[in-house]
Protein backbone atom coordinates (compact mmCIF):
# COMPACT_ATOMS: atom_id res chain seq x y z
CA UNK A 1 0.00 0.00 0.00
CA UNK A 2 1.27 3.46 -0.87
CA UNK A 3 2.57 5.53 2.00
CA UNK A 4 0.07 8.35 1.31
CA UNK A 5 -2.99 6.07 1.23
CA UNK A 6 -5.63 6.03 3.96
CA UNK A 7 -6.92 2.85 5.61
CA UNK A 8 -10.54 2.39 6.51
CA UNK A 9 -9.45 0.77 9.78
CA UNK A 10 -6.18 0.43 11.68
CA UNK A 11 -5.78 -2.00 14.59
CA UNK A 12 -2.96 -1.51 17.08
CA UNK A 13 -1.79 -4.82 18.56
CA UNK A 14 -1.66 -8.27 16.98
CA UNK A 15 -2.90 -10.46 19.80
CA UNK A 16 -5.81 -12.89 19.73
CA UNK A 17 -8.36 -10.11 20.36
CA UNK A 18 -7.14 -8.08 17.38
CA UNK A 19 -7.22 -11.14 15.13
CA UNK A 20 -10.74 -12.17 16.16
CA UNK A 21 -11.97 -8.60 15.67
CA UNK A 22 -10.29 -8.13 12.27
CA UNK A 23 -11.52 -11.45 10.91
CA UNK A 24 -15.12 -10.94 12.02
CA UNK A 25 -15.19 -7.29 10.99
CA UNK A 26 -14.07 -8.25 7.48
CA UNK A 27 -17.03 -10.63 7.07
CA UNK A 28 -19.38 -7.69 6.55
CA UNK A 29 -16.83 -5.19 5.25
CA UNK A 30 -15.06 -7.09 2.48
CA UNK A 31 -14.21 -3.93 0.52
CA UNK A 32 -12.52 -2.19 3.44
CA UNK A 33 -8.77 -1.60 3.66
CA UNK A 34 -7.54 -2.86 7.04
CA UNK A 35 -4.14 -3.10 8.70
CA UNK A 36 -2.82 -4.58 11.95
CA UNK A 37 0.22 -2.94 13.52
CA UNK A 38 2.17 -5.13 15.96
CA UNK A 39 5.38 -4.40 17.87
CA UNK A 40 6.38 -8.09 17.94
CA UNK A 41 7.73 -10.29 15.18
CA UNK A 42 4.39 -12.02 14.57
CA UNK A 43 0.77 -12.43 15.59
CA UNK A 44 -0.40 -13.87 18.89
CA UNK A 45 0.60 -11.42 21.60
CA UNK A 46 0.77 -13.33 24.89
CA UNK A 47 -0.71 -16.33 23.07
CA UNK A 48 2.40 -16.76 20.96
CA UNK A 49 5.02 -19.30 20.00
CA UNK A 50 8.81 -19.13 20.19
CA UNK A 51 10.53 -20.48 17.11
CA UNK A 52 14.12 -19.87 18.09
CA UNK A 53 16.81 -19.12 15.52
CA UNK A 54 19.37 -20.43 17.99
CA UNK A 55 17.59 -23.69 18.85
CA UNK A 56 16.39 -25.12 15.55
CA UNK A 57 13.31 -27.35 15.36
CA UNK A 58 11.61 -26.18 18.57
CA UNK A 59 8.16 -24.57 18.64
CA UNK A 60 7.30 -23.59 22.19
CA UNK A 61 4.05 -21.93 23.28
CA UNK A 62 5.55 -19.64 25.88
CA UNK A 63 2.56 -17.49 26.87
CA UNK A 64 -0.80 -19.27 26.87
CA UNK A 65 -0.25 -22.96 26.02
CA UNK A 66 -4.02 -23.40 25.87
CA UNK A 67 -7.07 -21.35 26.82
CA UNK A 68 -10.15 -21.92 28.91
CA UNK A 69 -13.72 -20.73 28.51
CA UNK A 70 -16.24 -20.78 31.35
CA UNK A 71 -19.03 -18.76 29.70
CA UNK A 72 -21.24 -19.28 32.73
CA UNK A 73 -23.55 -16.52 31.46
CA UNK A 74 -24.10 -18.56 28.27
CA UNK A 75 -23.19 -15.73 25.93
CA UNK A 76 -24.42 -16.84 22.49
CA UNK A 77 -21.76 -14.89 20.56
CA UNK A 78 -18.94 -16.54 22.47
CA UNK A 79 -20.52 -20.00 22.36
CA UNK A 80 -21.12 -19.74 18.62
CA UNK A 81 -17.58 -18.56 17.92
CA UNK A 82 -15.94 -21.34 19.95
CA UNK A 83 -18.14 -23.87 18.11
CA UNK A 84 -16.98 -22.35 14.82
CA UNK A 85 -13.32 -22.79 15.82
CA UNK A 86 -14.06 -26.41 16.76
CA UNK A 87 -15.98 -27.07 13.53
CA UNK A 88 -13.13 -25.69 11.40
CA UNK A 89 -10.63 -27.77 13.38
CA UNK A 90 -8.66 -24.81 14.62
CA UNK A 91 -8.96 -26.02 18.22
CA UNK A 92 -9.97 -29.11 20.19
CA UNK A 93 -10.90 -29.82 23.80
CA UNK A 94 -7.72 -30.17 25.82
CA UNK A 95 -7.84 -33.34 27.90
CA UNK A 96 -4.19 -33.13 28.99
CA UNK A 97 -3.33 -33.99 32.58
CA UNK A 98 -3.57 -31.06 34.96
CA UNK A 99 -1.89 -31.50 38.33
CA UNK A 100 -2.13 -29.15 41.29
CA UNK A 101 0.83 -29.51 43.62
CA UNK A 102 -0.33 -28.70 47.12
CA UNK A 103 2.39 -30.46 49.07
CA UNK A 104 5.95 -31.56 48.37
CA UNK A 105 5.00 -35.21 48.62
CA UNK A 106 1.40 -35.23 47.38
CA UNK A 107 0.15 -34.62 43.87
CA UNK A 108 -3.54 -34.46 43.12
CA UNK A 109 -5.20 -34.17 39.72
CA UNK A 110 -7.56 -31.20 39.68
CA UNK A 111 -10.10 -29.90 37.21
CA UNK A 112 -9.80 -26.26 38.20
CA UNK A 113 -7.12 -23.72 39.02
CA UNK A 114 -6.67 -20.02 38.38
CA UNK A 115 -5.70 -21.02 34.82
CA UNK A 116 -8.53 -23.50 34.33
CA UNK A 117 -12.19 -22.61 34.68
CA UNK A 118 -14.79 -24.21 32.47
CA UNK A 119 -13.57 -26.02 29.36
CA UNK A 120 -9.92 -26.06 28.30
CA UNK A 121 -9.14 -25.78 24.59
CA UNK A 122 -5.95 -26.59 22.75
CA UNK A 123 -4.92 -25.12 19.42
CA UNK A 124 -4.33 -27.69 16.68
CA UNK A 125 -1.46 -25.45 15.56
CA UNK A 126 1.20 -23.55 17.47
CA UNK A 127 -0.56 -20.69 19.29
CA UNK A 128 0.84 -18.03 16.95
CA UNK A 129 -0.50 -20.01 14.02
CA UNK A 130 -3.97 -20.04 15.62
CA UNK A 131 -4.07 -16.23 15.42
CA UNK A 132 -2.87 -16.41 11.81
CA UNK A 133 -5.52 -19.02 10.92
CA UNK A 134 -8.23 -16.84 12.45
CA UNK A 135 -7.08 -13.92 10.29
CA UNK A 136 -6.87 -16.01 7.13
CA UNK A 137 -10.34 -17.54 7.59
CA UNK A 138 -12.11 -14.38 6.35
CA UNK A 139 -9.07 -12.92 4.59
CA UNK A 140 -8.28 -15.35 1.74
CA UNK A 141 -7.12 -12.59 -0.61
CA UNK A 142 -4.84 -10.88 1.89
CA UNK A 143 -6.99 -7.76 2.34
CA UNK A 144 -5.53 -7.21 5.82
CA UNK A 145 -2.05 -5.67 5.75
CA UNK A 146 0.26 -6.75 8.57
CA UNK A 147 3.04 -4.55 9.95
CA UNK A 148 5.38 -6.25 12.45
CA UNK A 149 8.18 -4.86 14.64
CA UNK A 150 6.36 -1.53 14.48
CA UNK A 151 5.89 0.42 17.70
CA UNK A 152 3.34 3.25 17.58
CA UNK A 153 4.47 6.14 19.79
CA UNK A 154 2.23 9.05 18.77
CA UNK A 155 -1.43 9.55 17.79
CA UNK A 156 -3.37 12.47 16.32
CA UNK A 157 -7.04 12.88 15.40
CA UNK A 158 -7.85 15.74 13.02
CA UNK A 159 -10.70 16.24 10.57
CA UNK A 160 -12.16 12.79 11.29
CA UNK A 161 -8.87 11.13 10.46
CA UNK A 162 -6.41 9.25 12.64
CA UNK A 163 -2.69 9.73 12.05
CA UNK A 164 -0.26 7.33 13.76
CA UNK A 165 3.52 7.66 13.95
CA UNK A 166 5.83 4.74 14.68
CA UNK A 167 9.13 4.83 16.52
CA UNK A 168 10.87 4.50 13.15
CA UNK A 169 9.01 7.51 11.78
CA UNK A 170 6.47 5.67 9.60
CA UNK A 171 3.09 7.39 9.31
CA UNK A 172 -0.21 5.49 9.10
CA UNK A 173 -3.57 7.15 8.43
CA UNK A 174 -7.04 5.75 8.95
CA UNK A 175 -10.72 6.68 9.20
CA UNK A 176 -11.24 4.39 12.21
CA UNK A 177 -8.91 3.08 14.91
CA UNK A 178 -9.05 0.07 17.25
CA UNK A 179 -6.68 -0.40 20.18
CA UNK A 180 -6.44 -4.04 21.22
CA UNK A 181 -3.54 -3.15 23.50
CA UNK A 182 -3.97 -0.43 26.10
CA UNK A 183 -0.29 0.59 26.16
CA UNK A 184 -1.07 3.89 24.44
CA UNK A 185 -3.78 4.61 27.03
CA UNK A 186 -2.05 3.43 30.21
CA UNK A 187 0.34 5.34 32.44
CA UNK A 188 2.96 2.61 31.91
CA UNK A 189 3.44 4.10 28.42
CA UNK A 190 5.26 7.04 30.03
CA UNK A 191 8.12 4.78 31.07
CA UNK A 192 8.05 2.29 28.18
CA UNK A 193 7.77 4.87 25.40
CA UNK A 194 9.93 7.47 27.20
CA UNK A 195 7.28 10.13 26.73
CA UNK A 196 5.92 12.84 29.03
CA UNK A 197 2.27 12.37 28.04
CA UNK A 198 0.10 9.31 27.48
CA UNK A 199 -0.31 9.15 23.66
CA UNK A 200 -4.10 8.79 23.53
CA UNK A 201 -4.56 11.47 26.19
CA UNK A 202 -2.51 13.79 24.00
CA UNK A 203 -4.72 12.97 21.00
CA UNK A 204 -7.97 13.35 22.98
CA UNK A 205 -7.63 16.02 25.69
CA UNK A 206 -9.62 15.74 28.90
CA UNK A 207 -13.30 16.80 28.83
CA UNK A 208 -13.67 16.18 25.09
CA UNK A 209 -15.39 12.80 25.44
CA UNK A 210 -16.99 11.49 28.64
CA UNK A 211 -16.48 7.84 27.62
CA UNK A 212 -12.78 8.35 26.99
CA UNK A 213 -12.36 10.19 30.29
CA UNK A 214 -14.07 7.34 32.16
CA UNK A 215 -11.88 4.84 30.31
CA UNK A 216 -8.76 6.63 31.55
CA UNK A 217 -10.14 6.68 35.09
CA UNK A 218 -10.55 2.90 35.09
CA UNK A 219 -7.16 2.28 33.48
CA UNK A 220 -5.44 4.44 36.10
CA UNK A 221 -6.60 1.85 38.64
CA UNK A 222 -5.52 -1.13 36.55
CA UNK A 223 -2.14 -2.75 37.14
CA UNK A 224 -0.21 -5.60 35.54
CA UNK A 225 1.41 -8.78 36.74
CA UNK A 226 4.99 -9.04 35.42
CA UNK A 227 6.35 -12.53 34.79
CA UNK A 228 9.53 -14.35 33.91
CA UNK A 229 9.18 -17.26 31.52
CA UNK A 230 11.93 -19.87 31.29
CA UNK A 231 12.06 -21.97 28.13
CA UNK A 232 14.02 -25.16 28.72
CA UNK A 233 15.28 -27.11 25.71
CA UNK A 234 15.85 -30.58 27.11
CA UNK A 235 18.61 -32.91 25.94
CA UNK A 236 17.90 -35.63 23.38
CA UNK A 237 17.13 -38.50 25.77
CA UNK A 238 15.10 -36.57 28.35
CA UNK A 239 11.61 -38.03 28.84
CA UNK A 240 8.95 -38.77 31.45
CA UNK A 241 9.35 -41.66 33.86
CA UNK A 242 5.94 -42.95 32.77
CA UNK A 243 4.34 -43.46 29.35
CA UNK A 244 2.37 -40.18 29.19
CA UNK A 245 2.01 -39.22 25.50
CA UNK A 246 -0.38 -36.26 25.24
CA UNK A 247 0.72 -32.90 23.86
CA UNK A 248 0.89 -31.02 27.17
CA UNK A 249 1.18 -31.74 30.87
CA UNK A 250 0.43 -28.98 33.37
CA UNK A 251 1.70 -28.59 36.93
CA UNK A 252 0.41 -25.76 39.15
CA UNK A 253 2.00 -24.88 42.50
CA UNK A 254 0.06 -23.72 45.51
CA UNK A 255 1.02 -20.45 47.21
CA UNK A 256 3.39 -22.01 49.77
CA UNK A 257 5.33 -23.95 47.16
CA UNK A 258 5.35 -20.99 44.81
CA UNK A 259 6.96 -18.88 47.52
CA UNK A 260 9.52 -21.58 48.20
CA UNK A 261 10.50 -22.53 44.64
CA UNK A 262 9.53 -19.26 42.89
CA UNK A 263 7.59 -21.11 40.17
CA UNK A 264 3.92 -20.42 39.45
CA UNK A 265 3.27 -23.17 36.89
CA UNK A 266 5.25 -25.63 34.78
CA UNK A 267 4.12 -26.87 31.38
CA UNK A 268 5.68 -29.79 29.53
CA UNK A 269 5.18 -29.56 25.76
CA UNK A 270 5.80 -32.51 23.45
CA UNK A 271 7.49 -31.46 20.20
CA UNK A 272 7.00 -32.95 16.74
CA UNK A 273 10.25 -34.91 17.07
CA UNK A 274 9.13 -36.18 20.54
CA UNK A 275 11.53 -33.96 22.44
CA UNK A 276 10.11 -32.33 25.56
CA UNK A 277 10.10 -28.58 26.00
CA UNK A 278 9.56 -27.27 29.53
CA UNK A 279 8.05 -23.83 30.13
CA UNK A 280 8.26 -22.39 33.64
CA UNK A 281 6.35 -19.26 34.66
CA UNK A 282 7.25 -17.13 37.67
CA UNK A 283 5.57 -14.00 38.99
CA UNK A 284 7.55 -13.83 42.25
CA UNK A 285 8.72 -10.17 42.59
CA UNK A 286 11.93 -11.01 44.44
CA UNK A 287 12.84 -13.66 41.89
CA UNK A 288 12.21 -11.25 39.01
CA UNK A 289 14.33 -8.56 40.67
CA UNK A 290 17.14 -11.02 41.33
CA UNK A 291 17.16 -11.85 37.62
CA UNK A 292 17.16 -8.19 36.57
CA UNK A 293 20.03 -7.46 38.98
CA UNK A 294 22.00 -10.64 38.27
CA UNK A 295 25.56 -9.97 37.11
CA UNK A 296 25.89 -13.44 35.60
CA UNK A 297 22.88 -15.01 33.89
CA UNK A 298 24.45 -18.49 34.03
CA UNK A 299 24.37 -18.53 37.83
CA UNK A 300 20.70 -17.52 37.74
CA UNK A 301 19.94 -20.34 35.32
CA UNK A 302 21.53 -22.79 37.75
CA UNK A 303 18.99 -21.65 40.37
CA UNK A 304 16.21 -22.65 37.98
CA UNK A 305 17.67 -26.15 37.52
CA UNK A 306 18.18 -26.52 41.27
CA UNK A 307 14.63 -25.46 42.17
CA UNK A 308 13.13 -27.66 39.46
CA UNK A 309 15.01 -30.75 40.63
CA UNK A 310 14.16 -30.13 44.27
CA UNK A 311 10.48 -29.68 43.43
CA UNK A 312 10.24 -32.94 41.48
CA UNK A 313 12.58 -34.99 43.64
CA UNK A 314 11.04 -38.44 44.04
CA UNK A 315 8.15 -37.61 41.70
CA UNK A 316 6.75 -40.67 39.96
CA UNK A 317 6.34 -39.05 36.52
CA UNK A 318 8.92 -36.27 36.12
CA UNK A 319 12.64 -36.84 35.72
CA UNK A 320 15.26 -34.45 37.04
CA UNK A 321 17.12 -32.19 34.65
CA UNK A 322 20.79 -32.86 34.05
CA UNK A 323 21.64 -29.14 34.22
CA UNK A 324 23.18 -29.43 30.74
CA UNK A 325 19.96 -28.25 29.11
CA UNK A 326 19.74 -24.90 27.36
CA UNK A 327 17.49 -22.13 28.72
CA UNK A 328 16.20 -18.90 27.24
CA UNK A 329 14.50 -16.36 29.49
CA UNK A 330 11.67 -13.96 28.65
CA UNK A 331 10.72 -10.99 30.80
CA UNK A 332 7.04 -10.04 30.41
CA UNK A 333 6.64 -6.55 31.86
CA UNK A 334 2.85 -6.68 31.52
CA UNK A 335 1.77 -10.26 31.16
CA UNK A 336 -1.71 -10.03 32.70
CA UNK A 337 -4.00 -7.17 33.75
CA UNK A 338 -5.16 -7.15 37.34
CA UNK A 339 -7.25 -5.05 39.66
CA UNK A 340 -9.83 -2.81 38.03
CA UNK A 341 -11.49 -4.07 34.83
CA UNK A 342 -12.87 -1.62 32.26
CA UNK A 343 -16.67 -1.75 31.63
CA UNK A 344 -17.65 -2.99 28.17
CA UNK A 345 -19.91 0.07 27.83
CA UNK A 346 -16.74 2.14 27.25
CA UNK A 347 -15.55 0.12 24.26
CA UNK A 348 -16.51 2.50 21.49
CA UNK A 349 -16.45 6.25 20.91
CA UNK A 350 -18.41 7.22 17.82
CA UNK A 351 -17.25 10.82 18.09
CA UNK A 352 -13.61 9.79 17.74
CA UNK A 353 -14.18 6.71 15.54
CA UNK A 354 -12.29 4.73 18.14
CA UNK A 355 -12.79 1.23 19.57
CA UNK A 356 -11.09 -0.96 22.17
CA UNK A 357 -10.90 -4.69 22.84
CA UNK A 358 -8.75 -7.06 24.86
CA UNK A 359 -8.58 -9.00 28.12
CA UNK A 360 -8.57 -5.77 30.11
CA UNK A 361 -12.37 -5.46 29.92
CA UNK A 362 -14.83 -6.63 32.57
CA UNK A 363 -16.34 -10.11 32.73
CA UNK A 364 -15.38 -13.58 33.84
CA UNK A 365 -12.75 -13.62 31.09
CA UNK A 366 -10.87 -10.64 32.56
CA UNK A 367 -7.14 -11.25 32.20
CA UNK A 368 -7.66 -14.34 30.00
CA UNK A 369 -8.19 -15.27 26.36
CA UNK A 370 -11.92 -15.70 26.97
CA UNK A 371 -12.17 -11.99 27.72
CA UNK A 372 -10.01 -11.12 24.71
CA UNK A 373 -12.23 -13.08 22.32
CA UNK A 374 -15.55 -11.93 23.79
CA UNK A 375 -14.62 -8.24 23.84
CA UNK A 376 -13.60 -8.47 20.17
CA UNK A 377 -16.91 -10.08 19.18
CA UNK A 378 -18.88 -7.44 21.08
CA UNK A 379 -16.88 -4.61 19.49
CA UNK A 380 -17.67 -5.90 15.98
CA UNK A 381 -21.38 -5.52 16.78
CA UNK A 382 -20.83 -1.96 18.02
CA UNK A 383 -19.17 -1.03 14.74
CA UNK A 384 -22.32 -2.15 12.89
CA UNK A 385 -24.66 0.21 14.73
Amino acid sequence: MKRDSVYDLLIIGGGISACVFASNYLQNNITKKIAIIEVGRGLGGRSSTRTSKRFKGWEINHGSPNFNVSNSKNNFQLKSYINELLKNKFIKIDDSELVFIDDESYLETKNKSQFSSGVNYLSLFPMSQLSKKIIEFNNPNGKIDLFFETLIVDLEFNNDLWSLRSKNGDIFKSKYLVCSTNLLLHKRSLEILKTNQIPLRKAIPKNNDKKIDLLFNFLNKQSYIPRLTFLIYTIKNYSYKDSYSKKNRYFYLNENLENKYKFERIIFQLQEDNKLAIVIHSKNPDFINSYLNAKHEDSFKQKIFKNFNRLFEGNSSVNKLTCNEEISIMHWRASQPSGCAVPLSLQFSRKYRLGFCGDWFEGEGFGRMEGSILSALILVEKFKT
